[in-house]
This record gives C-alpha cells, sequence and structure tokens, in this order.
C-alpha cells in the first residue's frame, strides 16, 4: 500500500472568478462587486471555513458597507451551485471547502477540535471501483470522512 498521502494538482480552463460570472450570467443574474470581492476573498488561500470565519475575513469591507452579511450567505450558496464550493455539514454547522481546481480526496475529522485533514489514497478509489464494478454501478465520485480524535486531543486528553 502506498505512504503518499498527499493531493494531486489539478488543471483547469478558467479561473474561479471567470467560472462563476459565467454560472451568473447563464441564470440571468448579475456579476456585482459584493460578488466579486467575495470570491476573491474564498480563493485568496485553500482551507475549511464556515460563513462566520468569511463573513470575519470580509469585516472590514462589510464595515465599509462594500459587501453586506446577507450576499455573503447567499454567494456561498450561489458557489455551493455552480460547483466551484462544496459544503458539507459537520456537528450541526455548515462548512465549505473549494471544490472547483482542487483534487477529489477524503477527510479525517476530529471530532474534539473540528479540524479536517485531507488525504488522498489511489487504493480507496480501486476499491471502490471494484465494488462498483462488481454491482454494475457507475461512480460519479465518492466522500469519505472518517471520525475518531487527532493527536493533539488526544494528548490533552491524557494530560488532564
Amino acid at each position: 500500500m502506498s505512504e503518499d498521502f498527499t493531493l494531486p494538482s489539478v488543471r483547469v480552463t478558467a479561473p474561479p472568478a471567470d467560472r462563476f460570472a459565467e454560472f451568473l450570467k447563464r441564470r440571468g443574474k448579475r456579476v456585482t462587486q459584493q460578488r466579486r470581492l467575495i470570491v476573491e476573498q474564498v480563493y485568496s488561500h485553500h482551507d475549511h471555513f464556515d460563513a462566520d470565519e468569511l463573513i470575519s475575513h470580509l469585516q472590514e469591507l462589510i464595515a465599509q458597507r462594500k459587501v453586506s452579511r446577507p450576499t455573503v450567505y447567499r454567494t456561498l450558496g450561489e458557489l455551493v451551485e455552480a460547483g466551484l464550493l462544496r459544503k458539507m455539514v459537520l456537528d450541526g454547522r455548515s462548512v465549505f471547502e473549494h471544490d472547483y481546481g482542487y483534487p477529489r480526496h477524503d477527510h479525517l475529522y476530529c471530532q474534539m477540535c473540528n479540524s479536517l485533514i485531507e488525504f488522498h489514497s489511489a487504493e480507496i478509489e480501486q476499491l471502490r471501483d471494484a465494488v462498483a464494478r462488481r454491482h454494475d454501478f457507475q461512480v460519479h465520485g465518492h466522500r469519505m470522512f472518517v471520525t475518531g480524535v487527532c493527536a493533539t486531543c488526544r494528548r490533552v486528553q491524557q494530560e488532564g
């Protein structure tokens, strides 16, 4: 079994902002400055985040009335619809991650600190495909979350 669980690179045909603009235009919606600012912030780095964390990063723009809280929530939904973000519900909390331009991957999820560790496994995909072949099942993708407790939280538990 391979011990390399790093995520492979993915090539995209257009930047996320352009893909989002195409999506909005197909839906008859405008590409507003607010939406552009939100997409820029979301794609400025890769991290799992919830709406409150995004709003925190946009706080200065919200204070200047360049972006509104309702627009943040609405735009997150549109980014999910457009296939640019993936929404996951973890312990009742909606968490988002990049979907477009980001490789397929699975997660280890710490139930104590809510951290997510991403990994890729060719062996898991091979097993998935073998089971699908046996059942004449057409795979479109998969999502796996392994739940447990991370090393840091276990150390804290042992010390306490």
